[in-house]
């Protein structure tokens, strides 16, 4: 019996190192990630995973609409699609 519960140390003890090392800040990361892109406001300068820089214009559910260049152009993408948020815009 003391042999079986030997050998299950060294599993269990990879798994605990794994889990604090690894799946737990992944599962931290994600959470912010998320909270961020759900807090998303029109207005505010995003930057897409792709890299594309825009303001956002329009949100709805889980498509936003993003306004990029100097002309304007109006792109619709999924609120999965949101990288990094770069600031609020201040004249709204």
């Amino acid at each position: 019996m003391p042999a079986q519960i030997a050998s299950l140390i060294l599993p269990l003890g990879v798994f605990v190192v794994f889990y604090f090392l690894l799946i737990r800040p992944q599962q931290k990361k994600d959470k912010k990630i998320k909270e961020m892109r759900n807090n998303l406001k029109v207005g505010e300068q995003i930057i897409t995973i792709g890299g594309i820089h825009g303001k956002v214009i329009k949100i709805k559910d889980d498509v936003i609409t993003i306004e990029v260049g100097s002309d304007k152009l109006k792109l619709t993408m999924a609120k999965w699609s949101i990288g990094t948020v770069v600031s609020q815009d201040k004249s709204l």
